[in-house]
């Protein structure tokens, strides 16, 4: 039973500084909703489920008074049978129209009319990154200004990898042969783990990189830095 336990902590733990539902950009946000949206309605079905389901084995329990009684045929209940068939297609319904709505929005693209957007060109190979701005300026992790509209053009050179900074928007796939576009706004300042979220061979671990979000003036300071 121990080491059930230790392994049950080991598993939570291992998801340990990389927040995905610490949002820290308009994309993330989004998701983020998703996922405690969808997280309220199962909290909320499982709680009726389980009331109904100790309800009913309390009141149908078997004792010394009713032991011997034979229990009433019913062939059927419209109203229940409706109920329970509507009722979920109602709480679908329900989840749906924001899933589709911030997922259609969310969506990356492979063209962009974004105008003053800030735009990167990311390159994943194994086993790393390699970020290149506009004045040609390379570097193995990436510095964002805060508040700023920034367009990742998401490339790689050899296997299918998956890029992914959890504080600033979800999982994207970075395809050969296919450049992707991925846009976010970071609202917040600070630095975040990015990382490659697909297995792509022997080093995929190694391929972590940090997104800085800095103030603006920081931002430039360092895009015009040697």
């Amino acid at each position: 039973m121990k080491k059930l336990w230790l392994m049950f902590t080991l598993l939570m733990l291992s998801g340990c500084g990389i927040r995905t539902l610490d949002p820290h950009s308009g994309t993330a946000r989004d998701q983020a909703f998703l996922i405690y949206f969808s997280f309220a309605i199962m909290v909320v079905v499982m709680v009726i489920v389980f009331a109904l389901m100790i309800r009913f084995v309390w009141k149908y329990r078997q004792t010394a008074k009713n032991k011997d009684d034979l229990p009433e045929e019913i062939n059927g209940n419209k109203r229940l049978e409706t109920a329970w068939t509507l009722i979920p297609v109602v709480l679908l319904t329900i989840l749906a129209i924001p899933t589709v709505a911030i997922t259609y929005d969310l969506s990356p693209t492979t063209t962009t009319d974004t105008e003053g957007a800030i735009h990167v060109q990311v390159t994943g190979e194994r086993w790393n990154w390699t970020f290149e701005y506009a004045n040609g300026k390379q570097a193995d992790n990436v510095v964002l200004p805060v508040g700023e509209t920034v367009v990742f053009h998401l490339n790689s050179n050899d296997v299918i990898h998956s890029f992914w900074i959890p504080e600033l928007g979800g999982k994207q796939d970075v395809i050969p042969g296919k450049e992707i576009l991925f846009e976010v706004t970071p609202d917040e300042k600070g630095s975040f783990i990015g990382k490659c979220a697909e297995f792509c061979g022997l080093d995929h671990a190694n391929m972590r990189f940090d997104a800085n979000i800095v103030s603006a003036e920081a931002y430039q300071a360092w895009l015009e830095k040697e």
